[in-house]
Order: structure tokens, then sequence, then C-alpha cells
């Protein structure tokens, strides 16, 4: 074999592995199911985050239970110093109708596009009083049956925002589920143990 065709081999084998580590990265290493985060992540530091109200979905009936479960695995995780009660989150929308339709905005610009539009972001930050926040969607939250178990299931997908400029700093989308026989689990107690192992991958990371 001529040397330029081992070093092409070697070369081709390099990038396949570089392909492999950005693809490992991306599902969260075998840890979450999805992951992705932002270039600003590894500096980011907010001082203060609110949890959003869960975006629509068919689950809406988990929605004041997952937004709790959320800031109390914040609290818990200790990386941002304050963390608004969803108690305070539901009352500031409630009574300012400009804070409420920035946050109606914001979701529909995300459900179009995507993207964390700018503006809306940054008056939600104003509003609520913090540097971040974080979007969330609850993709399941149910008792199924799953390879002949009885299951309760609750998934969600979560976004990070930078509420001063509306830069999505990461992303992530997980889920976990508990088998049974004769009594379901609580799924708020399996919303618990999820959130508390999402927060856990999310910027920023304690210091080392």
């Amino acid at each position: 074999m001529k040397t330029t065709d081992v070093m092409n081999m070697s070369l081709t084998r390099m990038r396949l592995g570089a392909v492999f580590s950005l693809l490992l990265l991306m599902t969260g290493c075998g840890g979450l199911q999805e992951m992705w985060e932002g270039p600003g992540a590894k500096v980011f530091r907010p001082q203060a985050i609110a949890v959003l109200p869960p975006m629509s979905s068919q689950y809406d009936g988990a929605r004041e239970d997952i937004q709790e479960v959320l800031a109390l695995a914040l609290r818990k995780a200790g990386h941002i110093e304050r963390v608004v009660s969803p108690e305070s989150v539901t009352d500031v929308f409630q009574g300012s109708k400009d804070a409420f339709d920035s946050l109606v905005f914001y979701f529909s610009r995300l459900e179009m596009t995507g993207q964390s539009d700018k503006e809306s972001a940054i008056a939600l930050g104003k509003a609520l009083n913090v540097d971040s926040f974080l979007v969330v969607r609850v993709n399941s939250w149910e008792y199924i049956r799953k390879e002949g178990d009885n299951v309760g299931r609750v998934g969600l997908s979560l976004r990070l925002v930078d509420a001063t400029n509306g830069a999505t700093i990461w992303k992530a989308r997980h889920e976990r589920s508990k088998s049974y026989m004769f009594f379901r689990p609580n799924l708020k107690d399996i919303a618990k143990d999820l959130a508390v192992e999402m927060i856990s991958y999310m910027p920023p990371q304690p210091r080392s």
C-alpha cells in the first residue's frame, strides 16, 4: 500500500473519530437522550433564573408540577444565586399585560422558527428581573404499557436562554420511566428525579 494511501486512511479515521465525538456530545454521552451547548455555554454565569410556564402540549395538566420540580432542582444544584419561585413567575404574567404578551410572542416565534426571539426574550428578562430563563416542554406525562410492563413515564425538553441577548445557551431532551405491577408510581416523583438529572448537565457547571 502506498504511503499516500495510508495517510489518507489515517485522515479519514481522524475525521470519523471527530464526527463520532460530536455525536456523543449531542446525545449526552450516554447521559441525556439529546443535548446541545452553544458557544457561550462554558463562560455563562447568570445570577438569576426563572422557569417559564411550560409550553402548551397535550400534557397541560402537568404544567404546574413540572415548573415546581424544575425550580426546586435549580435551587438544589446551587449553580445560580437566585431562582424565582413559580408563584412569583405566575404573578408577573397575571399582573402585567406587557409581560404576558411578550411570553405569548416568544412562544409563538419559537414554535414557528425554532429560534429564540431576541427582543421578546429581553423583555421577559426585564419583566421577571432575571438574566436567564428556562423554556420547558412536557413531552410525556403518562402511564403506558411498554414491552409488556406497566410504566409511568415523564419526558421533558429544556432550553436555557440568556435573557440579556436572547441567545440559546443549552438545550436538552430526556425522559424517565418507572415500571410497576399494582401501584402506580407518582409521576411528580419521577419528574423530580428527571429534573435533578437534567439540571446536572445544564450550564453553568460547578467550578472545580
